[in-house]
């Protein structure tokens, strides 16, 4: 199996430059593990109505969480869709906020990819 490319959608990139190191070191991990077909300990699904292999990873850093989520459903690719500190106060519910970003980002990467078949 042949490593698969890594694209980054929207501001994805940049927001996890902006990361402390060590949770740039375990979303930078957990993403080669991906493009080479394996799994990192601390990926999970990450649910969106109607869409499946979507994966977040999360990391905690000095109190903060952070999270990575990112599609492994292509089978040439992996999508960054979105990362991002954690801000909610109340429970380990993903803010809506960024539930809809990545169910936007979501609908433009299908729409793209289906322009280029």
């Amino acid at each position: 199996m042949s490593e698969k490319q890594l694209f980054w959608l929207g501001s994805s990139y940049n927001d996890l430059k902006e990361m402390p190191e060590h949770i740039q070191d375990i979303f930078g991990y957990a993403l080669d593990l991906a493009q080479n077909g394996k799994r990192h300990p601390k990926a999970k699904p990450f649910k969106v109505k109607g869409e499946s292999g979507i994966i977040e990873v999360v990391g905690d850093y000095d109190g903060d969480t952070f999270r990575a989520i990112y599609t492994v459903r292509y089978d040439d690719a992996i999508y960054v869709i979105h990362c991002f500190q954690k801000k909610s106060t109340i429970g380990i519910k993903t803010p809506q906020k960024d539930v809809t970003l990545v169910t936007e980002r979501l609908k433009r990467l299908k729409s793209i990819l289906k322009k280029e078949m």
